[in-house]
């Protein structure tokens, strides 16, 4: 009795633990909201340190967003990412800035203004 009440406490604290390991996928709606809110914090500024925060920021919303978003979080990362270098690769920054732009129309789509 002794050993099957210790197995059964022992698979219910790994059920629990793996449960708060997950990440769960965010709604578009709770997706939107959090974006918001790191786009209202005025931290974020257009200089080079504002975007640094800002990308840092995004990302982990991106990696647990929804599936109509990820797409465009991610493309607002890596333009970012590019952008703040010391020494941006000019013909990579041109390539990412469509999918930028395209980020902003997709994220008014979604979560509005």
């Amino acid at each position: 009795m002794k050993k099957i009440t210790t197995t059964l406490l022992a698979a219910g604290l790994l059920l629990s633990a793996s449960a708060c390991s997950a990440p769960q996928q965010l709604s578009t709606a709770d997706t939107c909201s959090r974006v918001k809110t790191v786009i209202s914090n005025p931290t974020n500024s257009t200089d080079k340190t504002g975007m640094i925060k800002f990308a840092n920021q995004i990302r982990p919303i991106e990696a647990v967003s929804s599936d109509e978003l990820k797409p465009t979080l991610k493309a607002i990362v890596d333009y970012l990412d590019e952008s703040v270098k010391d020494n941006p690769d000019s013909a990579k920054l041109d390539s990412l800035k469509t999918g930028y732009q395209n980020a902003g129309t997709a994220y008014s789509k979604y979560c509005g203004s």
